[in-house]
């Protein structure tokens, strides 16, 4: 959050801690939810590592597993694992689909990396567009028949190994697969051996029709205040991947729905009159790679104090590259799993004091991972030695 002047009320970073993580279940499991609803008390589910995300729903839920989650993504189609914000994967719930296609549509339109010659222009954009959309419309391709899907309909252009990749080159229409996602053209499919297919959620969702663009803004920002608040424009604008002037705009148009508050010096946004807990965040949560608060929550170097900084962040400031501890609502610690079938081993270094009863709560939060990842974990407390997922 941004220092400054405003806000007439006051909250302490306890205080808004607490109520973020109350919300998400990080506190203690959402009464009576299911897996979409915790995806959207997330304000949407990390997926570049879908057993990550897995993860980090079935922990915010009382007696989920993964194999739920898993369910809840392939077979109740209640979860839709597509393209959300800045282009990342992630889990969105599929009631409200039509509100993060309208929203994320709507987003001013970046500047792209590519230079001429390998950019696509506007027109070759609706091009692959329309293709994608009329490729997958009754159909459930990998990568590569995909690729041959839309060289067949627009051209080879499209085909041309253009783009660095990992590993080589990608062919230029990959430009376009994230804005299909966000556009509500595509999304994933299930696996198929160890290729991963793409499909059209209208195959489950016939009636998805994009929210209109104002409706569907202001709705994602309501739920991500709700989700996230307090929080500076331009933190919203990082989670958004988005322009700051853009987003200071769309917070001050919500009008009275919204105000702004003070945390220790810094000025942020948040619903109007939103309530403030009794009391701060206590006890211990083991958080997976990438999971939503760490990515999301704002100002980072409230949550990430000390030690956190240096060892659970990237060097440029990105959080998630590290499943993290948390202790009483900081990030206190990083650990690791290494599984093996039915067994794993989770290694936590605590990067703070341990007390007897956060020790002890420690064991309950292994306990609970095991619980979800349907698995007998035993736990050590030491170093890890594992670097940071890429």
């Amino acid at each position: 959050m941004a220092g400054g002047q405003g806000g007439g009320r006051r909250l302490t970073w306890a205080e808004v801690s607490a109520r973020r993580m109350g919300r998400q279940g990080l506190t203690a499991p959402l009464p009576g939810a299911t897996p979409a609803d915790a995806v959207a008390a997330m304000c949407g589910a990390h997926a570049q590592v879908l057993s990550a995300a897995e993860l980090s729903v079935g922990l915010r839920l009382a007696g989920t597993t993964r194999s739920d989650v898993r369910d809840a993504v392939w077979e109740e189609r209640s979860l839709v694992k597509t393209f959300g914000p800045r282009g990342t994967v992630h889990l969105l719930p599929a009631r409200d689909l039509p509100m993060w296609v309208g929203a994320l549509s709507a987003l001013p339109k970046p500047r792209s990396p590519f230079a001429d010659g390998v950019r696509l222009t506007d027109e070759q954009a609706g091009l692959v567009l329309a293709a994608i959309a009329d490729a997958l419309d009754d159909a459930e391709l990998t990568v590569d028949e995909l690729t041959g899907a839309i060289v067949e309909r627009v051209g080879s252009w499209a085909g041309d190994l253009v783009m660095p990749a990992f590993q080589g080159m990608w062919p230029r229409w990959r430009q376009a697969l994230a804005p299909a996602g966000t556009r509500g053209l595509l999304c994933f499919g299930p696996g198929r051996a160890r290729n991963v297919t793409y499909t059209s959620p209208r195959r489950w969702l016939p009636d998805l029709v994009p929210q209109e663009p104002e409706v569907a803004v202001d709705g994602l920002l309501r739920s991500y205040l709700r989700a996230y608040g307090p929080v500076s424009h331009q933190a919203l604008a990082t989670w958004l991947g988005t322009r700051p002037g853009w987003a200071a705009e769309r917070l001050a148009g919500l009008g009275a729905e919204v105000e702004q508050v003070e945390v220790e010096g810094s000025i942020g946004w948040q619903l109007a009159a939103d309530d403030v807990p009794d009391s701060g965040p206590t006890g211990v949560r083991l958080l997976p790679y990438f999971d939503a608060y760490v990515v999301a929550c704002q100002p980072r170097q409230r949550l990430f104090r000390g030690a956190a900084a240096q060892r659970a962040l990237s060097p440029t400031g990105q959080a998630g590259n590290f499943p993290v501890l948390l202790v009483d609502g900081t990030v206190g610690g990083v650990w690791h799993l290494r599984s093996s079938g039915r067994k794993a081993t989770l290694t936590v270094e605590p990067l703070v004091a341990l007390g007897a009863r956060q020790r002890r709560l420690l064991d309950d939060e292994a306990s609970r991972v095991g619980e979800v990842l349907e698995a007998t974990v035993s736990l050590t407390v030491g170093p890890v030695t594992v670097g940071a997922h890429a």
